[in-house]
């Protein structure tokens, strides 16, 4: 029977399992139930490299249900290279729908997905990823356990209208949220825009957490060049499926594997592709927690140092015009790759799942059309990247700075001798419940001066960390044409959200961090140009108002949440599970037998 060997002149791992004839009655066992449904011992036997495809799409992951036809196409490619594939599911992730926050199961789908490479015969993967969550954990889980393995994404929804407009996903649920404060529309025309922004098949089709995470991917040089960004009705990403079923092959002959693409280099040049693309503020603790699980350094800091001064070259909403069918048609992630790539911005040595470089991949890759995709030299927006701040209220927070609007800097940021600079009084919010219990209520004086603040809504508090930055005035002050407020938070915000907020905060506040003592009416100031972030108080009286807190009783609602919360860690380090990340190389563990 055949012994195929890979780049290293090992045995495939497959074989262990099936193909062990000094232990035949345990060999028996791994193939027996596998003729059940009609695969033969000859099939298992033959030596041909077992590849898993990591189904994501179900009915209830709608964004990702794409990948349940698509997941064919991935069999035919890795038949064609000679593989042999087992699909198996991976566990619902989705988005909007998953109470009280998908994020909770990011770090559920690790463990499982970490538990099925270590413990099945496979010897590559294929990560079938797409709505927000699904990428990063699938990433997350590959780079742990170390087998050969490549992404393919399931693409964004074709471009999405109401009334004539483009209509992005995510972004149509804000503003409609604003026109129903403004008196504008009810709510039934609140929920016809909504629905109005999801007309086919794939995830958001904005620049929001899904389409961002997934060029990060491509850009780490963990998909074939191009995958990230076709929409997922096209023909185009059913071929793509097919190549990359037949990559994975390839993949695991040359013992392709993840610690070899996944390198200080291509992390910052993630980075630096993020803020070309005006990606989201969920990048970094994704991008942190992959790093952190192929042990590869990476800070928060890091997305200010190395991404900040990158101009805005995609024109995609939330910070641009156009949406995703726009952005593949100009030529995704290649075209805003060679446009970096001109300037300088990218390691270009990179290795990539291709086995050849990001140079030798992307070299010739230019923008299709410059209105959606701009030159380096003609952004939308210099210096377009993420601000890390920090101050007397946490460690560290994020400011997406491309989704600063012209109106909120003539409000916020232009104050002559103190520009990028201002002084808000805060109104607190205890969670997104309290928040919508009691943003209208006249007593607060929220006034077009001030800023919305809620905490309760980090890792561990919520648990999982909650999309809830991004608040809306009161209905009062958008009728008079305040559409936006400055935001501040322990939890996150939509990456389809425009709101130019302070988020991420780490440490949260039921983890100690300050945002737990502020209390309506204190000062804030906000310094950008400094990267300071302060409430106007001494430190004595800081101290007193941290002795004055009352011990916070959590709740938890399932056995996952209370053993969640007991590991998790805080956005800054990527929220991973902190007992994970000491995990490396799994593939190279052989497992006990089952029986």
């Amino acid at each position: 029977m055949s012994k195929e060997m890979n780049g290293n002149g090992k045995r495939l791992r497959s074989e262990i399992w099936f193909n062990d004839m000094t232990e035949p009655g345990e060999t028996a066992v791994y193939l027996e139930r596998y003729n059940n449904y009609g695969i033969t011992r000859k099939e298992l036997q033959s030596g041909r490299p077992i590849i898993g495809i990591a189904q994501t799409g179900s009915d209830l992951t709608p964004c990702n249900r794409i990948h349940v036809s698509l997941a064919s196409r991935v069999k035919d490619g890795i038949r064609e290279a000679g593989g042999f594939p087992f699909e198996f599911p991976v566990h619902p992730l989705q988005e909007s729908c998953r109470r009280p926050t998908a994020a909770l199961d990011r770090n559920l789908a690790y463990l499982g997905l970490v538990e099925i490479l270590c413990g099945y015969p496979l010897d590559g993967v294929v990560l079938m990823t797409g709505c927000d969550k699904t990428t990063p954990a699938l990433l997350m889980a590959a780079a742990t356990v170390n087998l050969p393995a490549i992404v393919l994404s399931g693409g964004p929804m074709i471009d999405s209208y109401f009334k004539g407009k483009l209509a992005g996903s995510g972004m149509a649920l804000w503003e409609a949220r604003r026109m129903l404060a403004a008196g504008e529309i009810d709510g039934e025309e609140l929920i016809d825009m909504v629905c109005a922004s999801a007309p086919s098949a794939g995830h958001c089709n904005t620049m929001g957490t899904a389409l961002s995470m997934n060029s990060l991917a491509e850009a780490l040089g963990m998909s074939l060049p191009g995958c990230a960004a076709i929409p997922a009705p096209y023909g185009e990403r059913a071929k793509m499926a097919f190549e990359t079923g037949k990559r994975i092959v390839e993949m695991v002959r040359e013992d392709l594997t993840p610690d070899k693409i996944l390198t200080r280099k291509a992390f910052e040049n993630a980075i630096v592709v993020n803020s070309a693309i005006g990606g989201s503020t969920n990048c970094p603790p994704h991008l942190i927690a992959i790093a952190r699980h192929i042990g590869v350094p990476l800070t928060v800091q890091d997305w200010e140092t190395v991404g900040h001064d990158i101009p805005l070259l995609a024109n995609i909403q939330p910070a641009g015009q156009y949406l995703g069918e726009g952005f593949h048609r100009a030529g995704g992630v290649p075209a805003i790759i060679g446009e970096l790539m001109q300037a300088g911005k990218i390691h270009t040595d990179a290795l990539t799942v291709t086995g050849k470089t990001v140079g030798e991949n992307y070299c010739n890759a230019r923008s299709l059309d410059t209105n959606i995709i701009r030159p380096y030299c003609q952004p939308l927006k210099e210096k377009a990247g993420f601000l890390v701040v920090t101050g007397n209220l946490f460690d560290s927070a994020l400011v997406k700075t491309s989704v600063i609007s012209e109106d909120f800097r003539r409000r916020f940021l232009s104050t002559p001798g103190s520009e990028d600079c201002f002084i808000s009084r805060v109104v607190v919010f205890n969670g997104p419940e309290d928040y919508r219990r009691r943003i209208n209520d006249p007593s607060l004086e929220i006034d077009e001066t001030s800023m919305l603040v809620i905490r309760g809504a980090g890792a561990v508090a919520y648990p999982g960390s909650a999309e809830v930055v991004n608040m809306t005035p009161p209905d009062y002050l958008v009728k008079k044409g305040t559409r936006m407020l400055p935001c501040m938070g322990d939890g996150r915000q939509s990456g389809t959200s425009d709101s130019p907020s302070i988020l991420n905060a780490s440490p949260e506040a039921a983890a100690g961090g300050n945002l737990a003592i502020l209390r309506t009416g204190d000062r804030v100031k906000v310094d950008l140009r400094n990267r300071r972030v302060d409430v106007l108080l001494s430190d004595e009286e800081i101290a007193e108002r941290r002795r004055q807190l009352a011990q916070q009783e959590i709740q938890h609602d399932s056995p996952w949440q209370e053993l969640y919360r007991a590991h998790v860690g805080q956005l800054e380090s990527g929220a991973c599970l902190e007992f994970a990340v000491k995990y490396r190389n799994l593939k190279s563990i052989v497992p006990r037998h089952s029986h």
